[in-house]
């Protein structure tokens, strides 16, 4: 099992993604922390494998409580952080601090349970090496970066989804299937394809806008 510590300042997010947790195989949750100092002292007497950390904390913020978890030698803890942030400096301090993976919320399950099972992939990869190749070490770098790419429904393109996901991640708002193929230049029910397998996924929001008929799909990036 890979234990994990869950750090967000909402007691309901937390509780929320401790749910998300407990449902992927292979992980539970040890703990639940809802400051920088707690959060601090749970990796000390918890000694969890993962620690999915928020930024926004009440007395210490998240990137300090990760910049202490790395200056301290006796605390070998990975982290991802969990966080609505989304300016370029606090990834930018995440990733020079050691962070796995810098997740943006919100996220629905299937998103959290996909990087889960990339972060077990590679623990497992790690655990069968004695001596590294590059090729070995190229494979464990590259097993946390599963992507929505990585689990296309046969007959679709990577390069397609792509233009799909920078429309609508460039648009700012949410978009109709119609709107999206015409952005993107493809046709409707090529555009709906991918929408619906994002949306399976987690990977975009859907958004249901009512009017005098059935309600219209819109899809958001989050």
């Amino acid at each position: 099992m890979i234990d994990v510590l869950v750090v967000d300042d909402d007691f309901r997010v937390a509780a929320l993604h401790r749910a998300y947790v407990e449902h992927v195989d292979g992980f539970r949750v040890v703990g639940e922390a809802h400051s920088g100092s707690a959060a601090l002292e749970s990796v000390t007497r918890l000694q969890p494998d993962l620690v999915l950390l928020d930024i926004y904390l009440p007395d210490i913020p998240g990137l300090e409580v990760l910049r202490r978890l790395r200056a301290t030698p006796a605390q070998r803890v990975d982290v991802i952080v969990v966080t609505a942030a989304r300016d370029a400096a606090s990834v930018e301090e995440a990733l020079r601090n050691g962070s796995l993976y810098y997740l943006v919320k919100p996220f629905g399950p299937a998103t959290l349970r996909e990087r889960l099972a990339a972060y077990g992939q590679m623990r497992r990869r790690l655990a069968s090496l004695a001596e590294a190749s590059q090729a070995e070490v190229d494979e464990v770098y590259t097993a946390l970066r599963t992507s929505a790419a990585r689990e296309l429904p046969k007959g679709h393109s990577p390069q397609t989804l792509g233009t799909i996901v920078e429309t609508l991640r460039g648009a700012g708002r949410d978009l109709s299937a119609e709107e999206v193929a015409a952005e993107a230049g493809v046709s409707r029910a090529t555009a709906q394809r991918y929408l619906s397998h994002l949306s399976r996924i987690g990977r975009v929001e859907l958004v249901l806008r009512y009017g005098s008929g059935r309600p219209e799909h819109r899809y958001r990036w989050p």
